[in-house]
């Protein structure tokens, strides 16, 4: 992949490497999200050497850590004996790949921190939020979860700031983040992002689909390589979820888009399957949680900080991690996105809670939904610097936003935002500031929220 494929998250793991207090790093996220890519560009870019080693490439490496994990045994045999070339702390970046394949690795991870703090150690795998879960709860495994040993991050599939700039429009979507969102964003930014923000839609996030699309933009490849994906996940799921856990894993990935394309999108388990019950499935969404498929928005009815302290586990809704697999899974066509015919019209509510859900996500918010019983339902709320934030989204240039409306009346939040195809504005009502931004401005939310906390 072409180092015009920019990831966020490289600043992140810089800030991780400057930071003189660092432990080993574990970075989780979905199957073929880019992590490896990632991390190896982020050594090749920042270190003078790098040790990369792939727990499913190369069936010694579990031996290395049978023996016991004396951190200091394990890089001389993985330099010196496997590698060909010493590790040298404070000099080499130590990837360790596909880890969950071997929890005693895992386990390794805490001798690391205590033992030899200078040497950098990153980590990552599929499935391996799955694998740190059990872990953490004492599941199977023998071999104990790090606790307070680590650093953590989770990556996700490239956002639309990722994809636009992959695509070749730095200039344009980095101009559009300097207009001043009360005069409005000119057209030479809104009509041109809006359209990329319909292939967004199309291709989504997944590091081989957008790469595809910048070389050839050929939707046809792109759907290939979609259904490639999904085909992969399918895969996973023979492979590695519980025998007795399969069949409902499956019933719930199945569900996800159905149940998003309904008016009203909160997640039914007896909808998944006739006669299936909570209790049935539990285990089974926090499988496919685990693995990163789908992630849930849950419910808020008493806005206040924490909003953790107030959510509710048991009413949530089920998001896709990335839209462009949820278009091809739900069998969209490109075309009715391009021309917004009604072949889109069934999912366009849920295509944009689905980007504006991951898109958030992506920039470190965890985002509830409030309801005030059959009144009031608002589609996102978060925290920022102790304020709560409502947050309203539309599919298009409407912006009557009853729900939005309600919630400002009866909690008096001093900023609130309404996100549509609509051009930027701010405007003040009642002690509260609304700001309106486009759905291809979301990537630069904070730094709206910078400029109007400040008044």
């Amino acid at each position: 992949m072409e180092r015009t494929m920019e990831r966020t998250i490289t600043k992140r793991l810089l800030k991780w490497k400057e930071d003189p207090d660092k432990k080993p790093l574990v970075i989780s996220g979905v199957r073929q999200c880019g992590k490896t890519y990632a991390v190896k560009d982020f050594g090749a870019r920042f270190y003078e050497d790098t040790a990369y080693f792939s727990f499913d490439e190369d069936d010694r490496l579990s031996a290395v850590f049978d023996h016991d994990l004396d951190v200091f045994r394990i890089i001389d045999e993985l330099g010196n004996v496997i590698r060909g070339k010493e590790i040298v702390p404070g000099k080499t970046l130590l990837i360790l790949d596909e880890i969950q394949n071997c929890p005693k690795a895992i386990t390794a991870l805490k001798y690391f921190c205590e033992n030899m703090r200078n040497l950098d150690v990153i980590c990552a795998g599929s499935l391996l939020g799955i694998k740190l879960r059990n872990l953490e709860n004492g599941g199977i495994e023998s071999s104990p979860y790090p606790v307070g040993k680590v650093n953590r991050m989770t990556m996700y599939p490239m956002s639309f700031y990722e994809f636009a700039l992959a695509d070749g429009n730095k200039k344009l979507i980095e101009g559009a983040g300097r207009a001043d969102i009360e005069a409005g964003i000119s057209d030479l930014y809104t009509i041109p992002l809006q359209k990329e923000l319909r292939y967004y839609y199309i291709t989504g996030g997944m590091p081989e689909a957008v790469a595809s699309w910048v070389k050839y933009h050929q939707i046809s490849r792109v759907d290939e390589i979609q259904d490639e994906i999904l085909s992969g996940y399918a895969d996973d799921l023979v492979r590695h979820a519980p025998k007795r856990e399969y069949a409902n894993i499956l019933q719930i990935w199945d569900s996800v888009p159905v149940q998003l394309a309904k008016e009203n999108n909160k997640f039914v388990f007896s909808h998944v399957a006739k006669g299936k019950r909570a209790a049935d499935l539990e285990n089974s969404l926090i499988w496919l949680e685990g693995a990163g498929l789908c992630a849930k928005l849950c419910l808020v009815s008493e806005p206040s900080p924490p909003l953790s302290f107030y959510a509710d586990k048991t009413y949530f809704k089920m998001y896709m991690s990335d839209i462009g697999l949820l278009r091809r899974k739900c069998g969209v066509p490109a075309d009715a996105i391009l021309d917004r015919n009604d072949a889109y019209s069934r999912f366009k509510g849920a295509f944009v809670e689905n980007y504006t859900f991951t898109e958030l996500m992506k920039l470190g918010i965890s985002p509830y939904f409030w309801r005030s019983g059959n009144e009031a339902e608002l589609d996102f709320l978060f925290e920022e610097n102790g304020n709560i934030i409502p947050l309203e989204v539309k599919s298009a240039v409407n912006t009557r936003a009853r729900s939005y409306r309600e919630f400002v009346k009866r909690y008096s939040p001093h900023t609130g935002f309404r996100l549509s195809m609509k051009n930027s504005a701010v405007n003040e009502e009642n002690g509260t500031i609304n700001v309106s931004i486009p759905l291809y401005m979301l990537w630069n939310i904070h730094t709206y929220m910078d400029k109007v906390m400040r008044r």
